[in-house]
């Protein structure tokens, strides 16, 4: 398993396509609120396996903090270490742009995965494209 920071139009089409598996087709959510007006601004990271790509997500500084955003993996590529492997891939990134804070909206089913990376829940219950989320942030 690779994780990429996306470089050109192939690992961005690949990123958007695991996203839309996951998100849009797996758990109904629109693709109009899936790609949004954010994905420019953005710095995009692709999972391959062999060829094939299995996990995405997206990183942007917002208001002082790294948000961590749209975090992805194919049902077949779950519970193998890649969903870790893609946030330590962020978590990079947000330390070499010199960041010590990270932010993300975690959908309640997934928290445990991300408490057990660091982060902490700090807001109540929420939705997000119909999903229950709560924020969830981690001082690196």
């Amino acid at each position: 398993m690779t994780v990429k920071v996306v470089q050109n139009q192939k690992e961005l089409g690949d990123a958007y396509s695991v996203r839309k598996i996951v998100f849009v087709e797996e758990q109904n959510v629109p693709l109009e609120e899936e790609i949004d007006q954010y994905e420019d601004e953005a710095t995009h990271f692709v999972m391959y396996l062999d060829d094939a790509p299995i996990g995405a997500g997206r990183f942007r500084i917002v208001d002082g903090f790294g948000k961590v955003e749209r975090i992805c993996v194919t049902k077949e590529a779950r519970k193998t270490g890649a969903g870790k492997a893609i946030m330590k891939k962020i978590e990079d990134h947000a330390s070499e742009k010199g960041l010590h804070k990270l932010k993300l909206n975690a959908q309640t089913h997934a928290i445990p995965f991300y408490a057990g990376l660091g982060y902490e829940v700090v807001s109540e219950e929420f939705l997000d494209a119909g999903i229950p989320h709560k924020t969830m942030v981690k001082e690196i």
